[in-house]
């Protein structure tokens, strides 16, 4: 590869092997779970497909401006004529931008209507409820009972899905970078978004738009699997808890009841009936903690009861940290049972 210096009126071209670095950062972050550029969606592909064809338009406009400038300067020294001068910028500033950028616009309006519409009658519907700073889904049952769990989202390969979203408090945006576009989550109003998975695996979701102090720490995990995996993770999901049966968990039990912690959570089996913050029937079972930034485990659960503020600035979940050391281990137990 090489760049170009100026000298006076000639053109001097000097190596630039070092040019190639920025390409390849940029090529090394089109990978992992949470890549636009590596789609496990039908409409993640498309937006894929235009991203790639948008890329195609500008590298054109650019092998079009930069080889009518290395003609300008490598072929002759003496000044052009003023007709030459018009044709250059009509053909290189006007009509291949214009043909280009126009047949980018065809074909992404094209693209429109599928990305946008709403899903089938029959479809499955997940309801998706952001608030600061964590997810609630809402999986509604045939029998109109509702599976609910926060903050991981399940969906079956190859079957389309519909997100009904909303807000609780402010704006936020539900995005799935490798399964579909985003939509923006608006408070009283209901949004709609259309997806269907088309390979497995677990891929992250992140709000996309600047919601307050811990924005960043609002993400969440979508785990895809085969429908039958699927089938029995729902209906697991819709049983209720299972009574701890070790001693630490026991206690760990009572302290939640006592402590006013079925006041927010619920645990579906047991009197905690709180509708204010995540259910928690299944917690034990899920992939992270506190909205995707903490491993699933005891010492991990210990870490988010007693030093909530800290782990997540301005959530609005009390911290328990005055608790004696045994109360909370015992707390961390219990909850990290619920499976």
């Amino acid at each position: 590869m090489r760049a170009f210096r100026l000298s006076g009126n000639r053109v001097h071209f000097v190596p630039g092997w070092w040019l190639a670095l920025p390409g390849t950062l940029v090529l090394a972050s089109c990978s992992g779970n949470q890549s636009s550029l590596a789609p496990a969606g039908r409409e993640a592909e498309q937006i894929a497909r235009l991203f790639w064809w948008m890329t195609a338009g500008a590298v054109a406009i650019w092998l079009a401006v930069a080889g009518l400038f290395f003609y300008a300067v490598r072929r002759r020294t003496e000044p052009r004529s003023e007709r030459w001068g018009r044709l250059l910028i009509l053909v290189g500033g006007a009509v291949v931008p214009a043909v280009v950028l126009g047949g980018l616009l065809a074909y992404g309006l094209s693209m429109m209507p599928p990305l946008v519409n709403r899903a089938p009658p029959g479809t499955r519907t997940i309801a998706v409820d952001g608030a600061m700073w964590w997810w609630r889904v809402s999986y509604p049952g045939p029998d109109g009972r509702t599976v609910e769990l926060a903050n991981e989202i399940r969906l079956p390969v190859g079957e389309p899905v519909e997100f009904q979203l909303t807000s609780s408090d402010v704006i936020h945006s539900f995005w799935i970078p490798s399964l579909a576009g985003k939509r923006d989550m608006i408070p009283g109003r209901l949004t709609h978004l259309a997806l269907t998975p088309v390979r497995t695996g677990v891929f992250r979701g992140q709000c996309a738009e600047y919601c307050g102090t811990s924005h960043a720490l609002m993400s969440f995990d979508v785990v895809v699997v085969e429908k039958e995996e699927f089938a029995a993770w729902l209906a697991q999901q819709a049983a209720p808890a299972r009574a701890p049966v070790e001693s630490l968990a026991i206690s760990g039990q009572k302290q939640f009841l006592a402590n006013g912690c079925g006041a927010c959570h619920s645990v579906r089996g047991t009197p905690a009936r709180g509708l204010i913050g995540p259910d928690l029937t299944h917690v034990g079972s899920r992939m992270s903690l506190g909205a995707g930034i903490l491993p699933n485990e005891p010492d991990a659960f210990l870490r988010w009861i007693a030093h909530t503020p800290t782990v997540k600035p301005e959530v609005h979940m009390p911290a328990f940290g005055m608790l004696p050391p045994e109360e909370l281990q015992a707390l961390a137990a219990y909850l990290e049972g619920l499976k």
